[in-house]
């Protein structure tokens, strides 16, 4: 039985090292659904979410920004300042109010 539980335990390890080795996928991921601009990440919070929001960056609706948005976070991880990070979040906040009130929109309309 003690046996078992360290083969288990030594397994499991092992599966872990695997993971850490292969999450680099991200870097080379490439999109053509949404089109920032240069230098977009570095603005503030109300530019990025009205940016991001347009049709000429994201064709695809205000979605597509807020998952570019989301994406650009998540491959940026401990690597971002906390300023920079607040701002980003602002953004999303911003970007889903952007969102909600389309959604709006596009129901009374429908009704």
């Amino acid at each position: 039985m003690e046996n078992s539980d360290r083969d288990r335990r030594n397994n499991a390890k092992s599966a872990t090292k695997t993971k850490t080795k292969g999450r680099r996928w991200v870097a080379t991921v490439k999109t053509v659904s949404t089109f920032p601009p240069e230098g977009l990440f570095t603005k503030s919070a109300a530019t990025i979410a009205k940016s991001l929001a347009s049709k000429r960056v994201s064709p695809k609706g205000p979605g597509s920004g807020m998952r570019m948005l989301n994406y650009f976070i998540n491959r940026g991880g401990r690597g971002l300042s906390a300023e920079r990070r607040a701002e980003l979040e602002k953004a999303k906040k911003l970007l889903s109010n952007k969102i909600k009130k389309e959604n709006e929109k596009g129901s009374k309309r429908a009704a």
